[in-house]
């Protein structure tokens, strides 16, 4: 054993680092006990603390195997839970506490949205206060904490969901849309004053509650600083990764060059300089990424991007390694996270205006702003729009991160519907989380797989209806005869973002259980077929999902398509396919979700979902308006026993067949024998 490890053995549990800053001084990182306690605990806040490969770079290279592994260790130690796993039991005494705090602070109420200053959708354990506060767990909802009444509101994927994890004789459980916010602050306020976070409101939202405290005869104020981190003594700190390169094989595009077409834009519009505060935005823009967040390659950051080209990145300067240094140009210029605030007051000197977004970003950057007299232009983020049109190398990346995801998903799938039947009959069921773990290992083969885009929805039966499920140890459950698995899954290639759906029965399927997945795949099929004129927005294309259901008295309460980024967001706007009205129109090079579906509560779900490329039509007359429409990048078959042909027309019909048949010749070369036999027969013609 080499002398620093026998020093780990006696050192390693110390309440404090001081052995192993010692060693590491040895070894030539200089770093204090505090600094490396901060560090430790950055990284434990981090979604890859038990990846130490992933982030041991933070203190330098060539530090030898047993310090890594002792350092590994102070992370190990080092909880980051901050108690967000107590749940709805803890629930009416934290109330207490932030009631009590509110009080201190002469607020009648608060508002508590699930949003960090990114308004990222899974924000780091240091933002999660929603879940903190009332267990729930979900990727959209805001609580409003009065003092004699709470209430907690989602949206319908998470109606079911939010019954089972908050206390709802704490917090009433309202849908977001049908009983929003803002009726329940102008009923309950009773001209009060409600407080609320700057940095967790966007400028939109802000106006939002100012409307509804208006109604209730009240006073909207904004805090400095959170009553929730007052209260929350065990908060988790920001987490701590080194950010990477993003190769130019993979972006298409270098960062000066982006900067210099969107700081176009910004001259165009005699705007001095944007403010970002999206991090997917300032990864694109600067071609790096991240690991500071679940799922999603991002450096929590906050930049400045200039009319004349120059960039201020204002970024914790210990995730940005010297490779990373080196790989900017002189135009970014690295900015200790502590200068932004500042750095707004002197924008506002410029005498131009300063673009904000005020959909998106923090409402505390606007009213900085205009506090230190500057002029806003409160335009969209000038990177979303670019951003979503990708590049020839992008969609070239994507196709090919969808053919091998394509294969890992089609091994799965004959992998289940293969041991499903077998273990069934040896009473030995698969279990939702053994199939996700299943679909997991198939992907992790791929040399380019970085993570999953999402936490995979692995529901079987009941657990399918509930659109977001989430399986555990305590909810995991058999897949059983008789029943509907639905698997909505994604991953993270260096080369592309990936995500689809599909939904298989665990033996023989109902009739019901068929013509419902059926009159799904129908929208699903008339999405893909659609055309549609240069400048439609996705709301004016929704309905074409949503049609064959609605002939049948049936819906669904989500969204169509969500846009998807270039090994970035998942969920990444500005376009969407929705109900929801959107001034977005779908332009080439875009990325969306084809995912109708039908959720019976209490006993199954169906979801059938592919990635979508717009893409510019040919042919057409001379008076033609230009066309578009969406090329299926997704590659993995259907369910041919949930598919009732009597049900489809023979156009439908006709566009399976070819679906499967590119499927099928696309696919087999990257398959073994018995999972190509598998592949032949699912994805055979149809007929009638």
């Amino acid at each position: 054993m080499s002398e620093s490890a026998q020093s780990a053995a006696t050192a390693s549990d110390m309440p404090d680092l001081s052995g192993l800053a010692e060693a590491l001084r040895a070894a030539g990182v200089g770093i204090d006990p505090d600094a490396l306690d901060r560090l430790v605990a950055g990284v434990a806040a981090s979604p890859v603390a038990d990846q130490p490969a992933a982030w041991i770079g933070l203190l330098g290279r060539g530090l030898d195997a047993d310090l890594q592994a002792w350092v590994a260790r102070a992370v190990r130690a080092k909880s980051a839970d901050g108690g967000l796993s107590a749940g709805r039991a803890a629930t009416a005494s934290r109330l207490a506490e932030v009631r009590a705090e509110l009080d201190r602070r002469g607020l009648d109420g608060f508002v508590v949205p699930r949003a960090d200053a990114h308004q990222l959708e899974a924000p780091p354990p240091h933002a999660q206060r929603l879940t903190w506060l009332t267990g729930f767990t979900g990727s959209a909802g805001v609580a409003v904490v009065l003092r004699d009444h709470a209430a907690i509101f989602v949206d319908g994927r998470y109606t079911l969901q939010v019954e089972s994890e908050v206390d709802t004789a704490a917090f009433e459980p309202r849908h977001l849309s049908d009983a929003p916010p803002s009726d329940f602050i102008a009923e309950r306020l009773a001209g009060g004053t409600l407080g609320y976070d700057p940095w967790l409101h966007s400028t939109d939202g802000v106006n939002r509650l100012h409307d509804a405290v208006e109604r209730a005869g009240g006073q909207l104020r904004p805090v400095d600083g959170n009553p929730l981190d007052a209260v929350w003594p065990d908060q988790p700190p920001l987490p701590l990764t080194p950010a990477s390169l993003h190769d130019l094989a993979y972006a298409g595009e270098p960062a000066a060059e982006k900067r210099a077409r969107v700081a176009r834009t910004l001259t165009d519009a005699g705007q001095t300089a944007a403010v970002l505060s999206l991090p997917d935005s300032i990864c694109w823009l600067l071609n790096v990424r991240g690991r500071d967040v679940l799922h999603t390659p991002l450096v929590l950051s906050f930049a400045v991007l200039h009319a004349d080209g120059r960039a201020d990145w204002y970024v914790d300067p210990r995730k940005v390694p010297s490779e990373v240094c080196d790989g900017l140009d002189d135009a970014v210029r690295l900015r200790a996270p502590e200068l932004f605030p500042p750095a707004l007051d002197a924008l506002a000197q410029g005498g131009r205006p300063v673009r904000v977004d005020a959909a998106t970003a923090p409402a505390a950057i606007a009213q900085r702003i205009e506090a230190a007299g500057g002029k806003l232009a409160r335009e969209s983020d000038p990177c979303q729009l670019p951003k979503a049109r990708k590049n020839a190398t992008e969609l070239q990346g994507t196709r090919a991160a969808h053919v091998r995801d394509g294969a890992a998903v089609t091994r799965f799938l004959c992998w289940l519907q293969t041991r499903a039947g077998e273990r069934a009959e040896r009473r030995e069921p698969i279990t939702e989380i053994e199939a996700a773990e299943a679909l997991a290992a198939f992907r992790r083969a791929d040399p380019l797989f970085r993570d999953h885009a999402f936490d995979t929805i692995s529901g079987a039966g009941a657990h399918g209806a509930i659109v977001h499920y989430r399986v555990d140890a305590e909810s995991n459950r058999d897949l059983q005869p008789g029943e509907l698995y639905l698997v909505d899954s994604g991953a993270q290639y260096l080369d592309g973002t990936t995500d689809l759906t599909r939904t298989l029965p665990v033996g023989t399927p109902t009739p019901e259980q068929r013509t419902r997945y059926t009159l799904v795949l129908k929208g699903h099929i008339a999405l893909s077929l659609a055309r549609f004129p240069d400048g439609t927005t996705g709301s004016q294309i929704d309905a074409l999902a949503r049609r064959p259901l609605w002939s049948a008295g049936l819906d669904y309460d989500h969204g169509t398509g969500h846009g998807v980024g270039s090994y970035l967001g998942v969920h990444e706007g500005p376009q969407r396919i929705s109900k929801r009205p959107s001034t977005v129109a779908l332009e080439p090079g875009m990325i969306c979700s084809n995912e109708p579906g039908y959720y019976k509560t209490g006993a199954y779900g169906i979801r059938i979902e592919n990635l979508v490329a717009v893409t510019s039509l040919e042919g057409g007359g001379p008076d033609s308006r230009a066309m578009l429409g969406l090329e299926t990048l997704t590659l993995a078959p259907y369910c041919r026993a949930l598919i009732d042909t009597e049900v489809l027309t023979p156009e439908e019909v006709a566009w399976i067949d070819s679906y499967h048949s590119r499927v099928r010749d696309t696919l087999t070369p990257h398959l073994d024998a018995d999972t190509a036999r598998w592949l032949a027969g699912e994805t055979a013609p149809l007929g009638r």
